[in-house]
């Protein structure tokens, strides 16, 4: 079918064909995941209901409790945590209905599979028709580039840059490579500066993201294309760039056969960051010395105060028209999180619409905490976007977290966007951006099932 055939579909109201009938069998198999256990179950349906309710509700009560608690109760938690689990699995299999649960749960990922492939391709039409908003990021014809200037970390990434053998494999493509290597700190933004200087026309990292948003604020303030090689750990912005972080010399492709794109940089408090810069709980986490050395065991020590409000400052911001009040933790991010994972924090569509995206978390319960899984739907989040987020405490300093690296700032701390500030050079074939998965909707599934509603 032609782009154009696809937009009139959408514009009649309509649904292609496959995408009708994906909506009804995923309909299909919600409706068998409820009707085995009641055919082969009977009355005893209710009860085997019943018991999967108060395990769930049970397990979720003991997780909130160790994340709270410390010392005996939270071992106590942690049994509990384990016990609630097994008695349902027990109950269920002295009734003899370990089989009947097994094959409705299964009928219920079938139907869920089903589902979301169904909202994919519907928003893959709706794209198709209009939408700027999923649409990919333009791409733009790249200049020569003669003197590239590389800087790189053998110790990110657990030694990504010797494994890959990115410094030979730079070299051979005529780039000057520094390696922050030896007993003396480098100041990467110095360097990148020095380098332009003497007449570098690229600079470029292949270490974690907090070393990339300094360099590339130095080539975005002197309008220099900036190469991403993700040797770091996450590498969440690479991801968002759709590189592969599974080889990070295949980068350096971008030397030889590269396009540029034009993406957006934030900065807090004056400082760059081209992920998310973070308030709160998690900023105050990262602060501990020994977060380091033991994240999981320092991240449950702190959090029981940092939950109940007893410790970390009381934060207010203001993004745009909408205020965060006192949220436990508070996440601004250069360009908005999509709705994939935890707390509907997924991956960024596009790194150039020129906004920040202000994600507040307020937990107080084991139930808000459980419904941080619901994504957008949580009632623990709460969402906004503007082009400026302004936060402020009841301290005069706070500990925020840059690009995952551990910082003190005054109040208040301004953060903005610098709309397609930064020019990225990346390599003409790469993987990609992956499309973002919708959220299970039923009842647009309906609509979709059996009027073909958009």
């Amino acid at each position: 079918m032609s782009s154009r055939s696809r937009r009139a579909v959408v514009e009649r109201g309509g649904a292609p064909r496959s995408t009708r009938w994906l909506a009804r069998a995923s309909l299909a198999g919600a409706a068998a995941a409820v009707v085995v256990p009641v055919a082969f179950a009977g009355l005893r349906t209710f009860g085997l209901l019943l018991v999967g309710l108060i395990g769930t509700a049970v397990t979720a009560a003991a997780v909130w409790w160790i994340l709270t608690r410390r010392g005996v109760l939270r071992v106590l938690s942690v049994a509990l945590a384990l016990a609630a689990p097994a008695w349902v699995l027990l109950a269920y299999t002295r009734a003899h209905l370990t089989w009947v649960v097994a094959v409705s749960g299964a009928l219920w990922l079938v139907a869920a599979g089903t589902g979301r492939a169904a909202l994919m391709r519907r928003a893959a039409s709706a794209a198709t028709a209009s939408s700027r908003e999923s649409a990919p990021m333009a791409e733009h014809p790249a200049s020569e580039v003669r003197h590239p200037f590389l800087i790189m970390n053998p110790r990110s990434g657990g030694g990504k840059v010797n494994r890959f053998a990115l410094r030979e494999k730079a070299e051979a493509l005529g780039a000057e490579v520094l390696l922050l290597e030896g007993p003396v700190e480098i100041d990467v933004a110095d360097a990148a500066r020095k380098a332009a200087a003497e007449g570098a026309d690229l600079l470029g990292v292949a270490g974690g993201d907090g070393t990339q948003a300094l360099v590339a604020d130095v080539a975005a303030s002197l309008g220099l294309p900036f190469l991403v090689i993700p040797a770091g750990t996450r590498n969440h912005f690479a991801l968002d760039l759709g590189l592969d972080r599974d080889d990070p010399a295949k980068a350096l492709d971008a030397l030889r056969d590269g396009v540029e794109l034009r993406v957006d940089l934030g900065r807090a408090a004056g400082r760059p960051f081209v992920n998310n810069v973070s308030f709160g709980a998690y900023a105050e986490v990262v602060q501990s010395p020994a977060y380091r050395d033991g994240k999981t065991r320092t991240t449950l020590e702190l959090l029981p105060d940092l939950l109940q409000g007893h410790e970390g400052a009381c934060l207010t911001a203001r993004a745009g028209a909408h205020t965060f009040s006192a949220p436990q933790a508070l996440l601004v991010s250069n360009n908005p999180y999509g709705t994939g994972d935890f707390a509907g924090l997924g991956r960024r569509a596009r790194l150039d619409s020129g906004e920040l995206g202000c994600v507040g978390v307020s937990v107080s319960s084991a139930a808000q905490a459980a419904g941080l899984l619901r994504g957008r739907r949580s009632t623990g989040t709460t969402r906004a976007t503007a082009t400026d987020v302004v936060v402020e405490a009841d301290r005069e300093w706070i500990p925020v977290g840059l690009d995952g690296e551990a910082l003190r700032l005054r109040v208040p701390v301004r953060c903005e966007v610098r709309p397609l500030a930064l020019r990225v050079l990346v390599p003409r074939s790469r993987p990609g951006v992956r499309r973002a998965r919708p959220p299970l909707d039923w009842r647009l599934l309906g609509r979709l099932a059996y009027r073909g509603a958009p």
